[in-house]
Parts: structure tokens; C-alpha cells; sequence
């Protein structure tokens, strides 16, 4: 019998990363202090009146060309190479995968960010994703970018949601994703779906998540003030980010995988059940 799928699916910025991976290696690569990039990333944006991530990913075009920095696709992935993780992310997912195979499920990891793809690629931890849904451009013949092909905004986050739930992940594949599509026939039930973020901008994808019967866990750096996340009832768990074997994050995640587990259970039990049931009544 096939293993029911469970979804952890995950922003990048300070939810995995210790801070935005720009901050590693582009940006001072630019000369310039966080603050300084991203005040005038926020400074276009009200100028021009335009979404605050396409003023990032233009104001990253026009620096890069400035300083002569090379942010081809491959430039941009050796920029995510100096991407620094929270304790216990680098074998987080090997650890939760075994822990979810020991309850019969296939546990799968997914990136929903603002940030850029290529530099999400280039990192240390990209080979335990299935898919990574982030920014990115469409590069020309010199292999330099020309024009963003996806930009990936706090709401939007919550159409790949639904991507992941159809099995329609090709981005340019719009008329799968919105048509019927029967319970059964679905890649990921969205009741087996974790996401994991760090505050404001996950709030639509943590509620849609909730609201479809799936959890979402919040986590902060320090001491931060969640309770917009809790009051709200935002989350289910609201813990530090730390992931190494033993943390909150850790007993809150493998208490989700045990419950989803149980439910699998009781719902083939169930269905065996009623089977049974009517085979009998028709005899």
C-alpha cells in the first residue's frame, strides 16, 4: 500500500536561515549595510508605487550592474553558498524523514519564499527539497537576467499551496490547477500539511493551511512577541527556531507526524470497516 504523503513546507528568511540570504554574501558584496539595501528597496517601492518584491528584485538588477557583480542563474546560486542555518537545520530533514517513515509515512520538504530561487538552489540544504517555489528571473542569451518571471509576494504564497495539494507544480501550468479535482486524486491532502514560518508575511499561507485542516508552527530568533500568531490562533505551536533532535520544534513536529499518522490509521480502519460492512449486507 502506498504511504500517505506529508508536506513540510517552509519559508526561508529567518525560518530556516538566520537572517534574509541576501545579507550573506550579495549585499556586501554591493558595499552596502543591510539596512542601506533594504531602505532603498523600500524607498522605490513607495516612489514608484510597486509591490515591495519586485522593487527588491529591480533594485538587485540595477546594483548588481552598477558594481559589474555577476547575478547570472549560477551567479546567483555561488551567493547562496554563504547561507548560515539555525542549530539542528542540516540534518533536520534526514531525522524527520526516518522519524516519519518509522509511523508509515513519506514525509517530503517544500520552499515557499520571497527570496530567490537560485540562491535557495545554491545552498547547503537545497538537495532535501522536492520543490523550491521562490523569485526568479528570465535570464537572456549572456546568461544575465531581463525581466522577473516569478515574483512571489505574501499572498501569492498561498496559490502554491494549492500546487502542492493538485501535484501541479510546473508553474506555467495554470488550467490543471484550477479545475475539480476529486479528494482522492490529490497529491497532498492539505490535512497533511506543515507549514512553517516566522511571522507576518506566512500569515496567509498559516491560515489557509489551518483553515483546510492542516497546522502551521511559528518560530522567532529570540524573545520575540508572537502574540499575533497565538492570539489569533495563527499557529499551533509557536517555538524557538531551533531544530536540533530534543528542541520544541522537534517534539512539536514529531507530535504532528504521530497524529497525522494516527489518523491514516483510523480512517483505513474506518474505510476496511464499512467495507466489511456492506459486503456482508449484500450477501
Amino acid at each position: 500500500m502506498k504511504k500517505p504523503i506529508v508536506a513540510f513546507i517552509y519559508d526561508f528568511d529567518n525560518t530556516l536561515s538566520t537572517k534574509d540570504m541576501q545579507e550573506f554574501c550579495f549585499i556586501p558584496a554591493l558595499g552596502m549595510t543591510a539596512d542601506e539595501f533594504w531602505g532603498e528597496s523600500d524607498g522605490n517601492a513607495h516612489k514608484y508605487k510597486m509591490d515591495h518584491i519586485l522593487s527588491y528584485m529591480m533594485l538587485t538588477l540595477n546594483k548588481a550592474k552598477q558594481k559589474g557583480i555577476d547575478i547570472s542563474y549560477e551567479g546567483l546560486k555561488k551567493h547562496g553558498q554563504g547561507v548560515e542555518f539555525f542549530d539542528g537545520v542540516l540534518d533536520w530533514f534526514d531525522r524527520i524523514n526516518k522519524f516519519g517513515e518509522s509511523l508509515g509515512l513519506e514525509v517530503r520538504h517544500y520552499i515557499i519564499s520571497c527570496g530567490l530561487k537560485p540562491m535557495i538552489e545554491g545552498c547547503e540544504i537545497s538537495k532535501h527539497f522536492h520543490n523550491i517555489f521562490a523569485c526568479d528571473y528570465v535570464y537572456g542569451e549572456d546568461g544575465q537576467p531581463i525581466w522577473p518571471s516569478v515574483a512571489l509576494n505574501y499572498t501569492s504564497k498561498t496559490q502554491f499551496l494549492y500546487r502542492i495539494n493538485k501535484g501541479v507544480e510546473e508553474l506555467d501550468e495554470d488550467k490543471k490547477l484550477n479545475m475539480y479535482m476529486p479528494a482522492n486524486k490529490r497529491a497532498v491532502s492539505f490535512e497533511n500539511m506543515i507549514y512553517v514560518g516566522d511571522g507576518l508575511t506566512d500569515i496567509p499561507s498559516m491560515k489557509l493551511t489551518r483553515q483546510r485542516g492542516g497546522y502551521a508552527i511559528g518560530v522567532y530568533r529570540n524573545h520575540a512577541d508572537g502574540s499575533y500568531l497565538i492570539d489569533e490562533k495563527r499557529v499551533d505551536f509557536y517555538v524557538k527556531a531551533d531544530y536540533t533532535e530534543g528542541s520544541e520544534m522537534d517534539k512539536a513536529a514529531k507530535a504532528i507526524l504521530t497524529k497525522i499518522s494516527a489518523s491514516e490509521a483510523f480512517e483505513e480502519l474506518s474505510q476496511k470497516s464499512c467495507k466489511k460492512c456492506r459486503k456482508q449486507t449484500t450477501t
